[in-house]
């Protein structure tokens, strides 16, 4: 099996634009949830969110005509936009661009998302229930499929390679990094730019999930303390968006034309609960299964692991399950290991969560830092597991492993390890 490394890196999110300003705020603790402004709130019961920030990328911000040519940006949903500079910023710190024909057929896109373009989905039903069905745009359908993010990254790089999407909830970060991985080691690719997207903060998204009791509600007057993840006091996940996308190599071909290499794939697996459409199974069976196969996929042990970044998403139910699984997994090493909840500081990313957390987990690995559980207080579970609270802790960490698990029973986890 062909090794696979990791050799550029993207995101937008909460905290910014940009892998080192994302990554210095988030180390300082610092918080990218606010009150929800784009959108009258009035009758939703959760009315905070992490927003991608609006301004000039020299200064951590989002400015689309800065990525994208003015007139594709209206050809496409927002979530399609956080893939695009998320994929640029990756493409472009990797230092790969195909020069050949076959350099091209050996470069494919895995990028997927968990719900996709709902606010195009939204605005163009609202003119059609309005009888305005002859105005509605040619790009509409292209706009607002999952898979388009890709289809948009592969026609602009010219990546003639597997052209694929994952869609799985909120494992589908981890499930497309983690199969895009398995087309680089079978042999399928040499470079896959892989990871995932998302933009349901909306009137729409945030309806759906207040629906379905999930999000915080308990803060909406204090929004940095909202994402509470392990705290007694949490009462649901605060909704973020944004992108994370990595440029995954073969090694050889990454030292062929010495281009940095960030960490290398460690091991994947996955699992389905087969239980309910939205709760863990008893005592998170699915998450123990998820990491036992990632440990045997990848010939690692947890002894071996230094960093958990958990899935933790600030649910009353599913963040002590997990934690009941890492501790079951890990048995005497649950003491030595380290194991943070970087939504606490951006949100739930849903179908980008988890790969923005696959970024941090690589960065955390690179600076030897584990990034904080900010509004950890008070835990709501006693356990020997070291769960960062508040602030960053130094640590030599050579094996990172990061969690994602979504509704329908879905399950990822994922293994870096320090390039040697």
């Amino acid at each position: 099996m062909r090794r696979v490394v990791i050799t550029g890196m993207g995101i937008v999110c909460p905290l910014g634009v940009g892998v080192e300003h994302v990554w210095k705020r988030l180390i300082n603790g610092e918080s990218g949830i606010s009150a929800i402004a784009n959108f009258d709130t009035t009758e939703l019961t959760a009315k905070i969110a992490g927003q991608v920030p609006a301004g000039p990328a020299a200064e951590g911000g989002l400015d689309l005509a800065e990525w994208i040519p003015a007139k594709e940006i209206k050809k496409m949903d927002r979530f399609i936009h956080h893939g695009m500079v998320a994929a640029a910023q990756a493409l472009a710190d990797s230092g790969f661009v195909p020069d050949t024909e076959e350099e091209k057929c050996r470069a494919g896109v895995m990028i997927g998302s968990g719900i996709g373009g709902l606010q195009t989905i939204y605005e163009t039903s609202v003119m059609v229930h309005e009888g305005r069905a002859k105005r509605v745009s040619p790009f509409f359908i292209p706009a607002a499929l999952i898979n388009l993010i890709s289809g948009q990254v592969s026609i602009k790089y010219g990546l003639k390679g597997p052209n694929h999407s994952a869609v799985t909830a909120c494992a589908t970060g981890v499930h497309a990094i983690g199969d895009a991985a398995r087309l680089v080691a079978y042999g399928d690719a040499d470079v896959m730019v892989a990871g995932g997207a998302e933009a349901a903060v909306n009137s729409l998204g945030i309806a759906g999930f207040c629906a379905a009791r999930a999000l915080s509600t308990a803060f909406n007057d204090r929004p940095t303390e909202a994402s509470r993840p392990w705290d007694k006091d949490r009462d649901g996940f605060v909704m973020g968006e944004g992108a994370g996308v990595v440029v995954l190599e073969e090694y050889e071909h990454a030292k062929a034309r010495r281009a940095k290499i960030y960490a290398e794939i460690g091991g994947y697996g996955m699992s389905g609960d087969a239980h309910h459409i939205t709760a863990p199974a008893e005592h998170h069976d699915g998450a123990f299964r998820a990491m036992k196969a990632a440990f045997k996929n990848g010939g690692l042990a947890p002894a071996d692991v230094g960093y958990i970044n958990a899935h933790g998403t600030s649910t009353p139910l599913g963040d002590d399950l997990e934690l009941e699984a890492v501790e079951n997994m890990f048995g005497e090493h649950a003491k030595k290991v380290a194991m943070s909840s970087t939504k606490s500081a951006i949100g739930h990313l849903l179908g980008a969560a988890g790969a923005v957390e696959t970024i941090f987990s690589i960065l955390a690995i690179r600076d030897n830092v584990v990034p904080p559980t900010l509004n950890l207080h008070e835990p709501s579970r006693a356990s020997v597991v070291n769960r960062v609270p508040l602030t960053a802790q130094e640590r030599k960490i050579d094996v990172a492993l990061s969690n994602s698990f979504g509704f329908g029973g879905t399950n990822a986890s994922i293994l870096f390890k320090r390039a040697s």
